[in-house]
Formats: structure tokens, C-alpha cells, sequence
């Protein structure tokens, strides 16, 4: 889920609920107005850049569009 986003950087902040999250995965963005797919370029903890994150981890990602607070993050799996 979205927690915060941040306009001027197209960044948002979202928590590792479940599984693992990595740099080239692809996440699907979902919410009241928001639906789209986008590949993951970079994460981020505490403004580090790391390859993974995992659960409970709240990380930064460059998000392609706008995004809101509250909106759905689900990796997609082939």
C-alpha cells in the first residue's frame, strides 16, 4: 500500500507486507483513480539504495504517474 508520495521527486513510500520485493520486479499500482504497471528501477531504505526489501521494510520507489495514499501495491508473478 501507498503510505506517502511525494510529487516533487515521483516517489512513494510503500510497506513490505508480504514476500520480497526486488529491483526489476514488476508491481501493479491500484486505487480509487490509479491503475498501472510499472518495472521497479530502484529501491530505496533510509535513502540507501538496496536490491531487495522484504517484509515490514517501508521502502522509497520512483513511481511512473501519481499515486495516492492508500493505493494497492501487488507484484505481479509469472
Amino acid at each position: 500500500m501507498i503510505l506517502h508520495y511525494y510529487p516533487h521527486v515521483n516517489a512513494g513510500v510503500i510497506k513490505i507486507e508480504s514476500g520480497t520485493l526486488r529491483v526489476g520486479d514488476t508491481i501493479h499500482i491500484r486505487g480509487h483513480t490509479t491503475d498501472y504497471y510499472q518495472r521497479v528501477d530502484r529501491i530505496e531504505v533510509d535513502h540507501a539504495a538496496v536490491n531487495q526489501a522484504g517484509v515490514g521494510q517501508e521502502v522509497g520507489l520512483h513511481v511512473g504517474q501519481r499515486v495516492r495514499e492508500g493505493d494497492e501495491v501487488t507484484k505481479v508473478t509469472r
